[in-house]
């Protein structure tokens, strides 16, 4: 009630209440809004007393005005101010203005203050604040920070005349980098010109020539192999090493894609994604024997390309679960803690701001145990994201997987999966990824419900099934939701055959989807999804389908083999699981 009122909360109310609640949540909930409102007031006083120090550049920014007003300018001021100024090169909040303007006046903005975060901008390509910065320096200087801003704009030939100095050099190639965004083949003509008129050396040339190649293969585009080769090996970092196996792979080039993959860190390598791909590709080439020792090594991973690997081999899925035996008293301990006995309540509540505040204020008392505790606690209440975002802190917080993959709304799933002959598995899995069972859940593109479904795509199944519907808001209904996403999905599975195909259709949409269908449609499964372009789906497909043999582990106890899963073969002879208990053979 007070933060709704907060303009017209007086000084004593604010300061009672932070009082009573003091190391509550709510009481930092609370001063977050409060400061703001005495700044604006100009209370410094009582701006001050309520202070505690705040990552929020704004309410630093408020707090040296505080500070300056009740005659606290001092060394520690001047230095204070100086740090924020130079701490980024993107704007700073309009109440940063007064504070800065201060600092100029009595000298503490020098012309090398200024370069320095001339510096900063340039690496963050904000033209705007360089041109803002250079407002105090002299005419000489500014005119050329200036040109720095304008090649940041658009590229243009005076850069040639630049002075051969770091920060020239660093203009020209953020200048040159987010032109190669829109225009990779302009960025690449005009790189030599830029380098060797201002002396650019092999990082600032390969910033330039990153840029373009991403912004080339992200697309498969036909220069992508020459670009990827122009980058030097300095700059390449793991995303470009994934690309260059990714393009080689969507050309077909298995070899090329193999060399590309054994270029990758060591670390990187490892990854079970990448390990089992060398094995793919090591198959793919004629080295059998080899593949099948990594296949067999990436097999132990209770992931997508572990589940993978071990349906080459056909051995049983790697899964080694966890069920902590914990005491009947710890668990009422961490039940009865009054920041989650509130935070309960603020969430059956739908309060979810206020009831995750009071959640990390227990949390950031708690051991691993109580953490963990304070999981199931949410679990039986209905709250299951805190397993997604509150474990993973040690390893075997992954093995907990009656917590990290809950089920509810069994019935229902069930039911509307047998309706239309789905996968109940594969139902819980999209569950999961897209709302974490949260019917309430409602994305930034305005999907709703447990399944995430749009509106308009939540009507036009509903007509076609003569479901009942009042409107976006029955999507909030989970009966409602899943049978409504369950039949979309068989709609997208009676369209494109297959559902990693149906998968990658309900994360992408129809037009991206046939469009790698036209590319790369005879590529199997497995080739075809690590070649999606588009991270979020390519990753997301990979998610559903690991999901899928978790949950149907979970509803059966054995699951159906991921790659006859992919293809929507049921028949297939069920896998079981196994935890794996010998060390895995050195490369």
């Amino acid at each position: 009630m007070l933060r709704r009122n907060i303009d017209t909360v007086s000084t004593a109310q604010a300061q009672d209440f932070l009082k009573r609640y003091e190391g509550q949540a709510v009481a930092e909930a609370f001063r977050s809004s409060w400061l703001p409102t005495l700044a604006r007031r100009q209370d410094w006083p009582a701006f001050r007393s309520a202070w505690k120090p705040s990552s929020n550049v704004a309410l630093q920014c408020a707090e040296l005005s505080a500070r300056q007003a009740l005659g606290k300018a001092d060394a520690q001021w001047t230095s204070d101010a100086q740090a924020l100024w130079r701490s980024s090169g993107k704007s700073l909040p309009d109440g940063c203005d007064p504070v800065f303007a201060l600092l100029d006046s009595r000298g503490g903005l020098s012309p090398a203050l200024r370069r320095e975060r001339i510096d900063l901008a340039i690496a963050e390509q904000q033209p705007a604040v360089i041109r803002t910065i250079a407002r105090g320096l002299p005419a000489g200087d500014a005119a050329l920070a200036n040109d720095y801003a304008a090649f940041l704009d658009g590229v243009h030939s005076r850069a040639l005349g630049w002075p051969r100095t770091e920060r020239s050099r660093n203009a020209a190639m953020q200048g040159l980098m987010r032109l190669a965004k829109t225009s990779p083949d302009s960025a690449e003509s005009q790189l030599p010109q830029y380098a060797f008129a201002l002396g650019m050396d092999e990082r600032q040339r390969g910033g330039v020539l990153y840029e373009v190649a991403l912004w080339t293969v992200a697309s498969y585009g036909p220069d992508s192999a020459r670009r990827l080769n122009a980058v030097p090996a300095s700059v390449y970092d793991e995303r470009l090493h994934e690309w260059r196996v990714r393009e080689a792979m969507a050309r077909g080039d298995w070899r090329a894609a193999l060399v590309a993959l054994r270029k990758m860190p060591a670390a990187q390598r490892e990854d079970s994604r990448w390990r089992y791909f060398e094995a793919r590709l090591n198959e793919k080439t004629g080295d059998a024997a080899q593949a099948q020792r990594l296949f067999r090594e990436t097999a132990r991973s209770a992931t997508f390309h572990g589940f993978l690997a071990a349906d080459r081999l056909d051995l049983p899925y790697a899964l080694c679960p966890w069920t902590p035996n914990d005491s009947a008293q710890a668990r009422a301990s961490v039940a009865r803690d009054p920041a989650i006995v509130r935070a309960m309540e603020l969430w059956k509540l739908e309060r979810v701001r206020p009831a995750t505040s009071e959640w990390q204020s227990a949390l950031s008392r708690f051991d691993d145990t109580a953490r963990r505790i304070a999981v199931e606690v949410a679990r039986d209440n209905g709250w299951f994201d805190r397993a997604v975002f509150s474990l993973g802190k040690n390893p075997d917080e992954q093995r907990l997987y009656a917590l990290r993959f809950p089920l509810h709304h069994d019935a229902s799933i069930r039911r509307e999966s047998a309706r239309h002959a789905i996968d109940p598995a594969w139902v819980a899995a999209e569950i999961r990824a897209e709302s974490i069972f949260n019917p309430k859940a409602r994305s930034g593109a305005n999907a709703m419900g447990l399944m995430q479904v749009l509106p308009t795509t939540g009507a036009a199944v509903a007509k076609r099934l003569g479901v009942p519907w009042a409107g976006a808001d029955s999507l909030y209904d989970s009966d409602t939701n899943i049978a409504l996403g369950t039949a979309y999905l068989r709609e997208l599975l009676d369209k494109y055959g297959a559902p990693y195909l149906a998968i990658a259709a309900y994360n992408a949409g129809p037009t991206p989807t046939a469009r790698w269908q036209s590319q790369r449609g005879s590529f199997d499964p497995d080739f075809w999804i690590e070649t999606i372009s588009f991270k979020e789906t390519r990753e997301y497909v990979a998610r559903i389908l690991a999901f899928s043999v978790i949950y149907d582990w979970r509803l059966n106890g054995t699951a159906l083999p991921v790659s006859d899963r992919l293809l929507g073969r049921m028949d297939a002879k069920r896998k079981s699981f196994a935890c794996p208990t010998a060390a895995p053979p050195k490369r």
